[in-house]
């Protein structure tokens, strides 16, 4: 009787010797894959470099004791243990993952995840019987159960709090480890053809609308599920004004016509084609985002210094036009450090948000400048890689391009999205080759949201509403609908 039980636990051994030496040896091989997936984990994302590299030494030194039978009792404690931790990792999958991700490959890439499941609990089992089972004595066999037991409890907690930190550390201490969206959007669907030099003006629930900067007067409305569009044109009291760049900013139901270089702007309804001048001489602005119909967040330029400032442009106030200086903080220049793209919510009104070009950080205006909060981005650029030389009339110029991090941004309610222009940890280059990456924010909590992969190789900008995300990108305009929505 005693040569069945030895039988059944060399059998388990040469079981797993063949399972960890295979699994080991396959990470080994296309270890870059194996470290992406990792990576892209949606349990253990903050931890890919550690596990990537523990887990194959792990499987060899268990592979090591199986082989030796001095050493093969522990060698199936340690199998055991580990296959129990797998387990209960991929129960975390299935039950508590926002999403799930591709098999792990190896030997066992052809199995789903419920399968890979049943697998690991048959080996748990297995592992626990080639070791209970050779036990000589009653005494022997409570001091193996208990060893066992103590070796699945540590695993399970070990993979419990791997979780749990990940988790904090990719929402709101991410060290720039993307976790991509798996199948987070449908199919795109191509609107229309626009002229080269189309931006967005704004949207309204269906109703997008696009103006022209070679013909600045003239508004589109785009209607995105019957995609009918029509175009009417504006005609403001232009007066003597040199205007340099007439631009349109739509916030339903009134149209703004504007030119920081001149400080005038105009109001209309929409389908009015004859706007009022509702602001005269109150400020000179380079970007302009609207907050509601009597109130305006400005990216402007301080009369003392010079660096670029945020203000606020409201009529109902007085003085109207409010300047904040510390929301922007200068770490060079105070100019091209500063350089970025303002743009209006338009799923909460009063709001905006200014991204920083080249750095990781954005602000986040709320309820009409009563709440400015900084947010980071996941990149680790915190300082601007910009360099500058003064010239003799105080002038600041470029001396060499600088490392651009954020590009187009769009917020929508308490999410924001931005066009990211660097790579992330274990995101292999091929990937990055014809797509472009948009990271997701949220505001309300403060943290990194998650990460879409959009398959054009330049963007110019993006729209996020409700359930959709717009791109303009070579004179095209294409809707990319999401599955679920973020909220």
């Amino acid at each position: 009787m005693k040569k069945v039980p030895a039988f059944l636990t060399d059998l388990t051994a040469y079981f797993y010797i063949l399972l960890f030496f295979y699994a080991s040896i396959s990470k080994i091989m296309d270890f870059e894959n194996f470290q992406v997936q990792i990576g892209q984990s949606p349990l253990l994302s903050a931890y890919a470099g550690m596990v990537s590299y523990g887990v194959i030494l792990l499987e060899l030194l268990i592979v090591g004791c199986l082989s030796l039978s001095k050493f093969r009792l522990a060698g199936l404690y340690a199998s055991t243990a580990l296959m129990c931790a797998f387990t209960v990792y991929i129960y975390l999958i299935l039950n508590y993952s926002d999403f799930v991700p591709c098999s792990c490959g190896g030997i066992l890439e052809k199995l789903g995840w419920r399968e890979h499941l049943v697998f690991n609990i048959g080996c748990v089992i297995l592992g626990c019987i080639a070791v209970l089972c050779s036990a000589s004595a009653k005494k022997i066999l409570i001091r193996r159960t208990a060893v066992l037991l103590i070796s699945a409890v540590f695993s399970v907690v070990a993979v419990l709090i791997l979780f749990l930190s990940s988790e904090y550390i990719i929402r709101k201490e991410n060290n720039f480890t993307r976790r991509f969206l798996t199948n987070f959007l449908l199919e795109p669907e191509i609107i229309t053809t626009l002229d080269k030099d189309a931006y967005f003006a704004g949207i309204s629930r269906d109703t997008l609308y696009l103006g022209y900067r070679s013909t600045p007067l003239l508004l589109t409305s785009v209607h995105l599920k019957t995609h009918a569009i029509s175009t009417f044109r504006i005609y403001p009291d232009l007066g003597e004004h040199r205007f340099k760049n007439l631009r349109i900013a739509v916030r339903y139901p009134f149209y703004y016509l504007y030119d920081g270089t001149v400080p005038i702007i105009y109001r209309g309804g929409i389908g009015q084609r004859r706007p009022e001048v509702i602001s005269y001489q109150n400020a000179y602005f380079s970007q302009l985002a609207v907050l509601d119909s009597t109130s305006f967040a400005l990216r402007t330029q301080s009369s003392t210094t010079h660096a670029f400032t945020l203000a606020q442009l409201d009529f109902k106030q007085l003085p109207m036009l409010k300047l904040y200086p510390k929301a922007l903080q200068p770490q060079l220049d105070g100019i091209f450090d500063l350089d970025g793209q303002l743009v209006a919510n338009y799923g909460s009104s009063g709001s905006a948000v200014y991204a920083y070009a080249y750095r990781n950080q954005f602000i986040v205006i709320n309820d009409r400048f009563k709440n400015i909060r900084r947010q980071q981005t996941i990149d680790q650029n915190k300082k601007a890689a910009v360099q500058t030389l003064r010239l003799s009339n105080g002038d600041y110029k470029m001396k060499s391009p600088p490392l651009k991090v954020n590009d187009a941004v769009s917020a929508f309610g308490n999410y924001v999205f931005i066009v990211s222009e660097i790579r992330g940890k274990y995101e292999p280059v091929s990937i990055h080759k014809n797509r472009k990456t948009i990271d997701v924010y949220d505001t309300l909590l403060n943290e990194y949201a998650g990460s879409f992969y959009i398959p054009e190789k330049k963007i110019d900008e993006v729209l996020a509403t409700d359930g959709r995300i717009l791109i303009l990108h070579n004179q095209t305009l294409t809707q990319y609908k999401f599955r679920k929505s973020f909220r």
